[in-house]
């Protein structure tokens, strides 16, 4: 049987190594531990600052609060799953059209991928420039704005200003969590505002979002399900939100 201290060394791992962990992932992980056990695991465990408690499950004491991860962190989570989403999001490009690529580990995956084709690409992630940088022949945009070295993307009224003057066919997306109560989240409100204004210049709003996503809520809102027009992930989302998805007309791919 095990020990209160390995169930709580083991907690204590699995919230590093995802960043982020939900109290329902808990109760998965660990279903022989009754709900106020694991409370308790989670109590002791944040006044030992070895997690941070927020709402819904609990955070990596490594994730400074206010940076929304660190990208060098987040790039070694769910390699396989985000390898799986760049590919599905390949199909959705065409020769000539403007898209934006928001920051983050999955949309930088995603720009390793992107074939060398004539066209428009805004983004405000320099992961992602970097990935553009061997491509010749689209025209690649990164906005002016206030540098987060955390996620190695650019954000602010700057950035949000000459966002609002650009048309855009398609803007992926990349989230921090997604909850039934709050929608598509992340933890900076910039970044949340830079979203919303990309989003709002789209034809069609693409989330790419692995399920390791799901039931996690982060501070600033981005937007609700009906909002957006397309899901891509990594095949592991669970019915009942796929069900939401068809009545809300969303496409998962």
């Amino acid at each position: 049987m095990e020990t209160m201290e390995a169930r709580r060394n083991s907690i204590a791992r699995l919230v590093d190594e995802m960043g982020t962990v939900s109290f329902s992932k808990l109760k998965e992980k660990f279903p022989n531990v009754s709900e106020m056990t694991l409370r308790t695991d989670l109590k002791c465990l944040d006044e030992e600052k070895r997690i941070l408690r927020i709402h819904g499950g609990a955070k990596s004491v490594q994730v400074l609060i206010g940076t929304d991860d660190l990208l060098t962190r987040k790039s070694y989570r769910n390699i396989e799953e985000k390898n799986i989403i760049a590919k599905k999001a390949l199909t959705l490009l065409k020769p000539g059209i403007t898209f934006y690529l928001d920051s983050g580990s999955t949309t930088t995956a995603f720009a390793r991928c992107i074939p060398d084709q004539p066209g428009i690409i805004y983004t405000s992630a320099l992961s992602c420039a970097m990935e553009l940088l061997e491509l010749e022949k689209p025209e690649v945009i990164m906005p002016g704005g206030r540098l987060n070295r955390f996620s190695q993307s650019v954000c602010g009224i700057s950035a949000v200003r000459e966002l609002e003057r650009v048309n855009f066919d398609l803007v992926f997306l990349g989230v921090t969590g997604c909850c039934p109560s709050a929608g598509f989240t992340c933890g900076i409100n910039d970044e949340a505002l830079l979203k919303q204004t990309a989003m709002n210049r789209a034809e069609q709003t693409v989330v790419l979002m692995d399920s390791s996503k799901l039931d996690v809520k982060c501070s600033f809102r981005i937007c609700g399900l009906s909002d957006i027009d397309i899901i891509i992930s990594d095949g592991k989302l669970p019915a009942d939100f796929l069900d939401e998805c068809r009545r809300k007309e969303v496409t998962v791919l």
